[in-house]
């Protein structure tokens, strides 16, 4: 059992799980995902599709025909490490197909690693089943293979992700996914309700809602009306998340732009009988008007700051999770003072922190103003100091309280839970060490808190 300290990269999905056994002589295939959830999620639905034309999912690389390494390019370091990644890849199995957001740039990826088998860029399901077929042919048993039970999930059995949209509109001038994924375009809302009843019919007990811009889902659609059950449902974030509160499970929403029409969904996260989790990830990124001004963010500090007052009001339970950039050009020390501050005045409870990259592509590259690592490091720093006292104080106000925990994991020590108000990998964590050992993935209990640490807390069953 460990804590859990503030995760240096907030946009990383858990680490694919695999752990499905392949019958003999099956081709079979190895998968690295790296990158955000909805990386996660396309990886999900390629080996879905391979595992439906007859291949089996190695866990190793040692024990597959080809890996697919599906890659990130958010930041240069995250490039880096899709690079590393690759060059893994080759060294222990040799036959690699790189695809996913750097794929968008095969000349760099090939300038570095020319054995590659083939690049293609993200969400391109069809070609990367073609470059499969090319490097090993599929050899189905018609009686075992072709029709899979369920799809293929890389996340533990009792959560997971669901996309609903692709792409973004937004131009913000340090951001290169809209060069890379598109703009938005959303999926028709009753497929993702029948993809969220399934996942719930196969188990699953939270569903992680994420896209580029959760707020916009629905706005390329001009919001129509498809089918559904004995009515028609409207493409539209409030509609959906209504909908999808009733399925019966924990409902979680990811990277909400923070619209006039986000309020609508706060009184749904007021009531308990809802499904949707009284919890919001919203990239803020900054609170400083000309340093929004210069990122081309479609928001302001001070009107931020009424928006979270509103939403409280409605919803006192409501936990709020962000993410910040320090040290974007031209930043001064009097504008990273200001953000400093509004954190004290918003008081989130859930924060993590970029220091500013260049991105090659991005258009922030040519600001002046480009600060020093030093001091980048130093507010960094500064923040997830001011960050972190600010969780310690909030998680303190907790002891004596009863909550709701999901659990995830249980070993010998501790069962590892989370709180509605905790996302999995980028929150923390309640541990329950006493009394556990009848507990299993998936279950939700009821503690009551009795320990409080910096981001994690302790309780025990009730």
């Amino acid at each position: 059992m460990s804590t859990n300290p503030p995760n240096l990269r907030p946009d990383l999905a858990p680490k694919a799980k695999i752990a499905e056994p392949s019958r003999p002589g099956q081709p079979t295939i190895g998968m690295v995902s790296l990158g955000c959830p909805k990386a996660l999620v396309d990886s999900e639905r390629i080996l879905t599709r391979l595992r439906a034309e007859g291949y089996g999912i190695s866990p190793d690389y040692a024990g597959a025909d080809a890996v697919i390494v599906n890659t990130c390019g958010f930041l240069d370091s995250a490039k880096a490490e899709s690079l590393d990644a690759i060059g893994e890849a080759l060294k222990e199995n040799g036959k690699v197909i790189v695809t996913g957001c750097l794929g968008a740039e095969p000349d760099y990826i090939r300038e570095h690693h020319p054995r590659i088998l083939a690049v293609t860029g993200p969400h391109q399901y069809e070609q990367v089943l073609d470059a499969v077929h090319g490097a090993v042919p599929p050899s189905p048993d018609p009686f075992i293979d072709l029709l899979p039970a369920r799809a293929v999930s890389l996340t533990p059995r009792h959560y997971s992700y669901l996309k609903i949209s692709e792409g973004c509109n937004h131009k913000c001038k340090f951001c290169i996914i809209p060069d890379m994924r598109g703009k938005l375009a959303s999926r028709p809302a009753h497929a993702v309700l029948r993809e969220a009843e399934k996942l719930v019919e196969a188990g699953v007990r939270e569903l992680l809602v994420i896209s580029q811009d959760t707020s916009a889902y629905g706005l390329d659609r001009r919001y129509d009306e498809t089918p559904w059950k004995d009515g028609t449902l409207r493409s539209h974030i409030t509609d959906l998340s209504r909908e999808l509160g009733r399925l019966g499970v924990w409902v979680r929403l990811h990277y909400v732009y923070p619209y006039p029409h986000v309020r609508d969904l706060i009184p749904l996260m007021a009531d308990p009988d809802s499904g949707l989790l009284p919890y919001l990830d919203i990239p803020f990124q900054h609170a400083h008007p000309d340093v929004l001004k210069r990122m081309a963010r479609p928001a302001a500090g001070s009107k931020t700051l009424e928006e979270i007052a509103a939403w409280r009001a409605i919803c006192p339970d409501i936990t709020l999770r962000s993410t910040f950039i320090v040290g974007y050009p031209g930043e001064t020390e009097a504008e990273f003072q200001t953000l400093l501050d509004w954190l004290q005045e918003a008081q989130l409870d859930r924060v993590g922190c970029f220091k500013y990259e260049n991105v090659a592509g991005a258009r922030s590259n040519t600001l002046p103003g480009h600060l020093p690592d030093e001091v980048k490091q130093d507010r960094w720093n500064r923040f997830m100091e001011t960050a972190q006292a600010i969780s310690e104080a909030k998680l303190v106000a907790k002891l004596g309280q009863r909550l709701q925990v999901i659990v995830d994991e249980v070993d010998a020590n501790a069962a590892t839970c989370r709180t509605k108000a905790d996302a999995p990998e980028i929150d923390g964590n309640l541990f329950i060490d006493e009394g556990f050992e009848r507990l299993s993935p998936g279950d939700i209990v009821t503690v009551e808190v009795d320990e409080a640490g910096e981001y994690d807390l302790w309780g025990r069953l009730v």
